[in-house]
């Protein structure tokens, strides 16, 4: 197994990518830290790996408070005596035009994707640096490789990542600890229906055109599940990745090319 016993802390865990994520880490003899606001949901993935034989533990996380990220950071080490790895997953979206967008809507983007993933990096890097070894692993997506009309804050928000990436990439290289990032695309979640309404109420689609629309373009001709994402985040939290750092993955079906 690729990650036996290594202790990992995913944000956002509960659902979508961040599940799947959780229950291929398990799989590869990981023990998975589910850490999310929605308890409910969290609880529910740990039932499912320590169903399948897996080790698990859930933890109620607001990424947006770093208080909140450095306790349970705190709580994992004391428990478990380490964090091997950390996956920045948490985030929110927001499908709106670059003159509509509130001071409050912007805040509160970056106030998950960006500050959120920078001070949940911050408080896992203390044991990482203790230790001399850590994989941290950022969400990032296509997004942030390019603008979008209608997803400008999201978009800046993304680019972000990538920059936080590389700049703690360098920043934690001497002390054995390995960053990259993932860029997926257009992932089939619950969050992607939400997308949807909200597109074709400012495009004038009926419900699931603009999903359908954008996976048809997509050059594999499908949208990404999130199961696609686990092999290479398994292998970025592995000993395969430790000559790699501050690099940034698309994992999105060919939708960007660089």
């Amino acid at each position: 197994m690729q990650l036996q016993d290594k202790v990992t802390l995913i944000t956002g865990a509960a659902s979508g990518m961040g599940r799947a994520m959780a229950l291929g880490y398990a799989r590869e003899g990981a023990h998975v830290v589910i850490g999310d606001l929605d308890e409910q949901g969290a609880a529910a993935v740990v039932d499912e790996i320590t169903a399948a034989g897996g080790s698990a533990q859930a933890e109620r996380l607001d990424v947006a408070d770093p208080d909140s990220a450095r306790a349970v950071v705190e709580r994992v080490v004391a428990a478990r005596g380490r964090l091997d790895a950390l996956v920045n997953n948490a985030g929110i979206g927001l499908i709106k035009t670059v003159w509509d967008t509130t001071p409050g809507e912007w805040d509160k983007i970056f106030a998950v994707n960006v500050k959120g993933l920078f001070f949940c990096s911050q408080a896992a890097l203390e044991p990482m640096r203790a230790q001399g070894s850590g994989k941290i692993i950022n969400l990032a997506s296509i997004a942030g490789r390019r603008g979008e009309a209608l997803v400008a804050a999201y978009c800046a928000s993304k680019a972000a990542v990538i920059s936080i990436t590389q700049s703690t990439a360098l920043a934690a290289a001497e002390h054995g600890i390995n960053v990259n990032a993932m860029a997926p695309g257009v992932v089939d979640t619950p969050y992607w229906e939400q997308v949807d309404r909200q597109f074709g109420e400012l495009l004038g689609k009926e419900p699931g055109q603009h999903f359908r629309d954008v996976s048809n373009s997509i050059p594999l001709g499908r949208a990404e599940q999130p199961a696609d994402v686990v092999p290479l985040a398994v292998f970025l939290a592995g000993s395969g990745s430790d000559y790699i750092t501050g690099q940034t993955y698309n994992v999105d079906g060919g939708i960007v090319t660089c």
